[in-house]
């Protein structure tokens, strides 16, 4: 703006020794009215054309100000993209991590909470006797055959898979040692005598106690008794 001001004082300056020339030499006329108004508006003139010489150097200026302005902001716009798409890449590598850690953990507790890590059977055609028609019960109840050995070791240290076995100091009975045994006749009223109808019960009382037999394995590993 001040190189503006001072082109137009040079222009403002020009004018007026202008007019001071133009004045001496017509004042040496002999018609001074008619030299007194051409005078003026020679002056009026160059008066014009320098104001519209500033106002034109003022809009360009504003031109060139404008344009600064749309080129930083657009570059404000360009850092700020930038920026959140960096800030989208670091959220989405956090959430992985965080997917990572979860599954490592999950990972880790349900190898620290299986109780049984041996050989899984084929079938149940790998035993005979009730151990056979329990681990064909256990998968008709919606178990997979990987929980068998958990199932075939809590009623073998129970009752060795006797359908006859009772405790006489406790008065459980049967093959899943229930305590009082007549709790199987909820099954069926052979509890006493029929395998398949201890065997149903005990699945039913392990799926509600403890969710699965490796569960019931486990809590009988840590306590004695399920």
């Amino acid at each position: 703006m001040s190189r503006l001001w001072s082109r137009l004082g040079a222009r403002t300056a020009a004018v007026a020794l202008l007019s001071v020339g133009v004045a001496g030499g017509f004042y040496l006329g002999e018609d001074r009215e008619t030299q007194q108004q051409g005078l003026t508006e020679q002056v009026s003139l160059e008066v014009d054309r320098a104001d519209l010489a500033y106002q034109r150097e003022r809009q360009a200026a504003h031109q060139v100000q404008f344009s600064k302005q749309r080129a930083a902001e657009y570059q404000a716009k360009l850092r700020a993209k930038e920026a959140a798409k960096e800030a989208a890449e670091r959220a989405r590598r956090a959430e992985a991590a965080a997917a990572s850690r979860k599954r490592e953990r999950a990972a880790a507790a349900n190898a620290a909470a299986k109780p049984y890590d041996g050989p899984i059977p084929a079938s149940c055609a790998e035993y005979s006797g009730n151990r056979k028609t329990g681990c064909a019960l256990m998968i008709s109840s919606g178990f997979g055959i990987a929980e068998f050995p958990c199932l075939e070791k809590l009623w073998t240290k129970e009752s060795g898979w006797n359908h006859k076995a009772s405790n006489s100091s406790s008065g459980a009975y049967g093959i899943p040692q229930s305590l009082p045994g007549s709790k199987m006749g909820s099954v069926a009223s052979d509890w006493r005598t029929n395998p398949a109808t201890q065997i149903k019960w005990g699945l039913g009382y392990i799926k509600g106690r403890y969710k699965t037999p490796c569960g019931a394995w486990s809590y009988f590993q840590n306590n004695g008794h399920y």
